[in-house]
């Protein structure tokens, strides 16, 4: 008892002396896939659909990995509908337009199979009057079914005599790929795998009962295969990100009482106190309140002015946290330069 005292006060005490806090700041990132300004025509095309030279590789891939004969397609044309209406929200796009092409398929299930070829992917586009195309290149679904038998107790009208009831594990790996292609760079703009997992169990007097419970997984797997194509139409979105921030609580009476400020959200007063022992005559308490101008900077959404002070914090006073901050805010600044670029693109 003694010992988790001591700790306790220990933690307190380190706590308490602690020369920074967190604060937390959403921060837009650009979008991971960037479309070129021209793109304003796109099409989705289903090429998971299984060479029919190859079904009796697709056969027995189903055979072994407990499949329904529609499973797949069905979440296929899923994923492609959730795709496309998560595309129709973005105003960048005059049209999108799910192909119907019975001539491309796959060669093999589960696996990214070789890209289009590009003058397959011409006379797609031109076909349908499309400057990209969005392409579901494999969808694939693997299910594995353990079993087991519990012993149980079961209440018959003469009393309770034990039994054994059949459990039923499935899990199913979802397997989802895509690929951008532009007709008019002939190149793939991006190339992406989605896995998602899904459990289900089921329980009963005999292995057939057990097994019987997992057959309505078909809705889950739509849901999963829909929310595969809207999370893929995402990519091609910027996206918030939430981020920490150290900041200088403890150096001269000033910092105590801009911290207060600042956990009460008055960021500008705060602000006026660092500033003003930005002068100070100590080194190690001038650097402190160079890097939390820099915070103060990022905040207020001037990235520039935040590396400025990070820089003069590092560089004048060699305060060893602002190199490290330094870094990271110029590497926003080369996300911000990406993103104002986007913008741009999907203005024009």
């Amino acid at each position: 008892m003694k010992n988790l005292i001591f700790l306790l006060i220990v933690s307190t005490v380190l706590f308490s002396c602690a020369s920074t806090e967190v604060v937390r700041l959403s921060v837009l990132e650009p979008a991971p896939v960037g479309l070129p300004s021209h793109i304003r025509n796109v099409g989705i095309l289903n090429r998971s659909i299984i060479d029919p030279r190859h079904g009796a590789i697709d056969a027995i891939d189903k055979v072994l990995s407990v499949e329904g004969k529609e499973l797949d397609q069905a979440g296929a044309q899923a994923a492609v509908e959730g795709l496309k209406d998560e595309l129709h929200r973005h105003t960048r796009f005059n049209a999108v337009t799910i192909i119907s092409d019975t001539t491309v398929f796959s060669n093999t299930p589960g696996v990214f199979p070789v890209p289009l070829s590009w003058e397959q992917v011409e006379t797609i586009c031109r076909k349908n009057n499309m400057d990209a195309l969005f392409a579901l290149e494999l969808f694939d679904t693997d299910s594995k079914i353990s079993y087991a038998a519990i012993p149980v107790t079961i209440n018959t009208p003469m009393g309770k005599v034990p039994g054994i009831e059949h459990h039923a594990k499935m899990v199913t790996t979802v397997k989802a790929g895509w690929r951008i292609y532009s007709l008019e760079e002939r190149q793939i703009l991006d190339e992406f795998p989605d896995v998602a997992t899904m459990n289900f169990s089921g329980k009963g007097i005999n292995p057939v009962k057990a097994a019987a419970a997992l057959l309505g997984r078909k809705e889950a797997l739509m849901q999963v295969a829909m929310r595969s194509g809207q999370n893929y139409a995402a990519r091609i979105v910027p996206y918030w990100l939430r981020v920490s921030r150290d900041y200088f609580v403890r150096g001269t009476d000033n910092f105590r009482t801009a911290r207060r400020k600042a956990q009460t959200g008055n960021w500008n007063d705060a602000a006026d106190l660092w500033n003003h022992e930005t002068k100070n005559a100590k080194d190690k308490v001038a650097g402190r309140a160079c890097y939390n101008m820099a915070i103060i900077g990022e905040i207020n959404g001037d990235v520039d002015g935040a590396i400025q002070w990070a820089r003069k914090s590092y560089e004048d006073y060699n305060n060893k946290l602002s190199l490290r901050y330094l870094r990271i805010l110029e590497n926003r600044k080369v996300n911000d330069d990406i993103l104002s670029n986007q913008e741009l693109m999907s203005r024009q």
